[in-house]
């Protein structure tokens, strides 16, 4: 065993504006594993969590159900409690960000932020309600969107067509809060300029505690333009706006009046409150995990919100004097049968509803076969997780238990242990590997190991047939010998899946009477002890339930914007106008590469009618630079930020404005009838497209 770790884990707040669903589950699962891991091998860790509490949605929320906003969130602190302990999921302290001990820690880093010059004040453009007498957030504006025309969409994306804008672009922009139209006008707002701690955070993202992955991605927010030599040059990292004006949900600013923290700025503080709240009770101090070399910070998140957690986080708790993490583990998004989570198919599953129909156990176990310690994608394919539980968990190791456990009863375990030809000191020894697989985070590789010394224990007492060795009484010891070794196997392997499967590893205790209580338990035998009545584990997953949790599902949301009887039907009008190419066959095809890229950065182009000059990114270092002829359809800020699909291997085109190298596939007729196309959620920057 290694000298023991002091650990502080968290988990990403979930929003105390809505449910849990199994989309979530993938991350805190993921954390609670690996907290429990590091519980068994004996090192002090701590697993915090709290609800995001802060912003405008709580506020309209509780508006419109007519309670105060600290009633929302208190119901749906114990929502999100329930749900999660009856996934397993273990907090050591669960809290909240509306705190007095996150408001404190608020306090303070702003002070240290103040002081080391990092705050500036921007006059910001803002729709203001007239009937209201306040500024509206995104979330309180609708009116028609600026690209595709479409009806009641809200302040920042469009819900039809994706494109993303500010309210002030909507047209017929509407106050959710009065009716009334509002008008534009100036707001200060207090910014964080984040650029001058640019050579900390440029250096800190690439030493080491990032995913690889993330790591790359992190490098175009400070080398994504190219000089008139084609050379990268650094670009300043953005100011950070971190304020919202009154009225608003939230904590206010002590030494600006009127304007209060915007919900990233306190959210991530909430760790140290929690922190802060959990040292209370437990008499410990809170510097000793937030401010001391010899505490191990692990923070688990999903890769939509790396930028808060990489960028700006690091930069707050540097100035502020605090450790900075550890390790920053982040996952990718859930698909359901390869197709993102959908209300109108069913798969948008609340933890709930799947607590309806399915043991949590088969969830904890699916994911985990499927988890690594990249920056992926897992997809919960519904015939797979079927195979996997019932191949895996019920064929597999708690078969080893329910054919052998009821022939030792009357007996106990043999004293002494018997020949199995190497089986116990190989699992043993297949320990120490496993345990590096769930430290380094690739759950999946620990789940095939462990699965394939199920494999070994299976046939031994396939071979020795217990249930026909019970026949004959002068076999009676053999058939204790034999009992003594399988349940001995389970044991081991109880041990190994005790992270992922908890409620498992205490049946085992149950039914051997030896608490797991740390990870060496599986290099020693269990020998002449008492083995319980066996009652059942764990059943096989039916089809049947599957169907009718989608179903329950399905019939408790609201359908998708695709299937909404408002949206525009397609009339087949576009064929007739532009009727299909020249047949071409797959060579011609291949030979076109499309890939996905990401906006860095988007401006017209003087002296340009239809023209504007993006840089994209295709991962990595490296940028392009392309011309495209989409100005009157979009607002080159809507598109910062946006995943495109671009022609890659287009030769150079040399243009009187600069050399454009690619182009940016869109579709429509042209001039404001023009609509790029985006990728799903998930596709990443440098993916070709097939």
């Amino acid at each position: 065993m290694a000298a023991k770790r002091r650990i502080l884990v968290t988990s990403a707040l979930p929003y105390a504006n809505g449910h849990i669903h199994i989309g979530h589950l993938v991350e805190y699962l993921q954390t609670d594993i690996w907290v429990r891991f590091q519980k068994l091998m004996g090192h002090h860790c701590v697993y915090i969590c709290a609800d995001d509490t802060h912003g405008t949605a709580i506020s309209l929320r509780a508006q419109a159900e007519g309670r105060s906003e600290e009633a929302v969130i208190a119901e749906m602190s114990d929502a999100h409690q329930r749900d999660f302990a009856a996934f397993g999921i273990a907090f050591d302290h669960y809290g909240s960000t509306n705190s007095e001990s996150t408001r404190r820690y608020c306090h303070e880093i702003w002070k240290s932020l103040r002081a080391a010059g990092l705050v500036a004040e921007h006059e910001v453009e803002q729709l203001f309600d007239t009937a209201k007498g306040m500024f509206l957030s995104d979330r309180q504006v609708r009116g028609t969107c600026p690209r595709c025309g479409s009806k009641n969409q809200p302040g920042d994306n469009c819900g039809h067509c994706g494109a993303t804008y500010s309210p002030a672009d909507l047209a017929d922009p509407v106050s959710v809060l009065s009716g009334t139209t509002p008008e534009v006008r100036t707001a200060t707002h207090l910014f964080v300029t984040l650029d001058k701690e640019r050579a900390f955070l440029e250096e800190w993202t690439q030493s080491g505690p990032l995913p690889s992955e993330s790591a790359n991605y992190l490098k175009n927010y400070f080398f994504n333009e190219k000089n008139e030599n084609g050379e990268l040059r650094p670009k300043p990292l953005q100011d950070w706006d971190v304020s919202r004006p009154a009225p608003y949900f939230g904590f206010e600013i002590p030494d600006s009046p009127g304007n209060y923290w915007y919900v990233w700025f306190d959210a991530p503080i909430g760790y140290i409150g929690s922190t802060a709240d959990w040292c209370e009770k437990h008499g410990e101090r809170v510097d000793d995990w937030w401010r001391s070399e010899k505490t191990e910070i692990h923070h688990f998140i999903g890769k939509d919100i790396q930028y808060f957690h990489t960028l700006f986080w690091p930069a707050m708790l540097k100035v502020g004097g605090f450790q900075l993490p550890t390790q920053v583990h982040i996952h990718g998004f859930l698909t359901v049968d390869g197709e993102k989570m959908s209300k109108s198919r069913g798969t948008f599953v609340r933890a709930s509803t799947y607590l309806q129909h399915l043991d949590p156990a088969y969830l904890r176990y699916f994911y985990a076969s499927k988890l690594t310690s990249k920056v992926e994608d897992l997809d919960l394919s519904l015939d797979e997780f079927v195979a996997k539980v019932n191949g895996d968990l019920v064929g597999k190791v708690v078969n080893l238990a329910s054919r052998s456990a009821k022939f030792v009863a009357a007996t106990g375990l043999s004293k002494k242990y018997p020949d199995d030809g190497g089986l116990f000191a190989d699992f043993a020894s297949a320990g120490t590997q496993i345990a590096k697989d769930y430290a380094n985070g690739d759950y999946s590789r620990a789940m095939r190991r462990i699965m394939e010394l199920a494999d070994r224990a299976n046939p031994y007492v396939e071979q020795a047939a217990p249930w026909e060795l019970r026949k004959d009484p002068a076999k009676a010891q053999q058939l204790q010998d034999v009992c003594t070794v399988a349940l001995n196997l389970f044991r081991q392997l109880c041990i190994y899946l005790a992270p992922v499967l908890p409620k498992l590893a205490v049946q085992c205790e149950e039914l051997l009477g030896d608490p797991i209580l740390n990870w060496k338990q599986a290099k020693k035998h269990l020998l002449g002890t008492p083995v319980a009545p066996f009652k059942h584990m764990m059943q096989r997953v039916e089809r049947a339930s599957i169907e009718a949790m989608i179903e329950s599902s399905r019939e408790e949301s609201a359908p998708d914007l695709s299937t909404n009887a408002a949206a525009p039907q397609d009339s087949g009008e576009w064929l007739e106008k532009e009727p299909l190419a020249e047949q071409i066959g797959i060579e011609e095809f291949g030979k076109v590469d499309l890939r996905v890229a990401r906006v860095l950065e988007a401006k017209e182009v003087p002296g340009a009618d239809k023209l504007l000059q993006l840089t994209v990114s295709l991962g990595g270092t490296g940028t392009r630079n392309i011309f495209a002829g989409i100005k009157a359809a979009y607002a080159p800020e809507s598109l910062v930020g946006k995943l495109v699909v671009i022609v890659a291997n287009l030769a150079p085109r040399k243009m009187k404005f600069g050399l454009s190298e690619g182009m940016v596939v869109a579709a429509g007729p042209g001039g404001k009838d023009v609509f790029v196309l985006s990728p799903d959620s998930g596709a990443a920057p440098g993916q070709r497209v097939h």
